[in-house]
């Protein structure tokens, strides 16, 4: 018979967040409280991600849209504003979709790996992860292959706009997962807010 857990205040998620359509694939793992509200958790994940705030963005849950409603959009969606994460993901191995940037089309993974118990976290952290988040603005995940392939041949012809464009500390392997957490610790995450 399974076992029927109650969530609690203080539990956490271990989430895995994936990148779709990009290969070697770009990820996180990280731990939310099971309380947070999807608002907060768009937050924390455009921290852990490295994203900017800058593009709208949605849940996919059940094939229902969750979002800020929004009057001018043709789209129904559901008010996430009160939503906790623990009313969407209830059991491990569970995902839903995460989309940001309508424009470019940076569809996410996310998937409940584990739930914690761990009364004494204050704050969402991130464990461990791969590659840099692509670049905004840059295409979507066609665009950002080719933007790879670009940058990785100097005498490609579009070589040094890219460089120019991307700044020379660009770098599509480096991840710093102190820094996220030193975001993570902040009011609203780390993440510049546009509400």
């Amino acid at each position: 018979m399974a076992k029927i857990i109650q969530f609690q205040k203080n539990d956490w998620y271990q989430i895995k967040i994936s990148l779709n359509h990009i290969e070697p694939n770009i990820w996180r793992r990280f731990v939310v409280g099971s309380n947070i509200e999807l608002p907060d958790l768009h937050k924390v994940i455009q921290t852990v991600m490295g994203w900017t705030n800058s593009h709208l963005h949605q849940f996919v849950i059940n094939g229902k849209f969750y979002s800020k409603p929004d009057e001018e959009s043709f789209l129904q969606c559901v008010d996430y504003r009160d939503v906790k994460l623990s009313q969407v993901l209830s059991e491990e191995g569970q995902s839903i979709i995460y989309e940001y940037d309508f424009g470019d089309g940076w569809e996410h993974e996310i998937a409940l790996e584990k739930m914690l118990y761990d009364h004494s976290q204050k704050y969402p952290y991130c464990l461990a992860g791969k590659r840099h988040c692509p670049p905004e603005d840059c295409g979507g995940p066609w665009g950002y292959e080719d933007l790879l392939k670009v940058i990785s041949d100097p005498n490609h012809s579009e070589y040094n706009e890219m460089i120019d464009w991307l700044s020379d500390n660009f770098d599509p392997e480096f991840i710093d997962i102190d820094q996220i957490n030193e975001m993570l610790k902040e009011k609203d995450y780390g993440c510049l807010t546009l509400d």
